[in-house]
């Protein structure tokens, strides 16, 4: 099946999705420095079937955009307003807390957390307008350096 990556692009890194769509499932979610990301995304064409990039309109989409030229099939531009801000709700669906940390404010949890991958989940999920699962337990604050 085909299969669709998603970018959450920033200046200094970017969150990365990698989704099948048709069964609404993540397959991986890291978060990359810029200037890995073309590299990541030829090894990922490389190694899957991808029918699709979507990337969000926001800091740098152009320069993204530019960078994936190899990219012979479609890449969508899409809304990603209030995603960083709506990625620390989702982070608290993904990851609910439990036991006596319930009592700590959740805020705590995720002072120091890169919320990109995140971000980009959402936007994979506002344009598909559906919720995805996970293939597996992935690790939404994986760095790829």
């Amino acid at each position: 099946m085909p299969r669709v990556i998603t970018i959450d692009p920033g200046k200094s890194k970017c969150g990365l999705v990698l989704a099948e769509i048709s069964e609404k499932k993540v397959y991986k979610a890291i978060i990359l420095k810029s200037e890995l990301l073309e590299n990541y995304v030829r090894h990922l064409i490389a190694a899957e079937d991808i029918s699709q990039i979507i990337i969000g309109n926001g800091t740098t989409s152009i320069e993204i955009r530019e960078k994936l030229y190899f990219f012979k099939k479609e890449i969508i531009t899409f809304e990603e307003k209030n995603t960083t801000y709506r990625a620390k709700a989702r982070y608290f669906e993904l990851f609910p807390i439990s036991g006596l940390k319930f009592l700590i404010p959740r805020e705590v949890f995720i002072l120091n957390k890169n919320l990109d991958a995140i971000s980009a989940l959402i936007i994979l999920e506002d344009y598909c307008k559906t919720k995805f699962t996970f293939n597996q337990n992935i690790d939404f604050k994986t760095w790829q350096k």
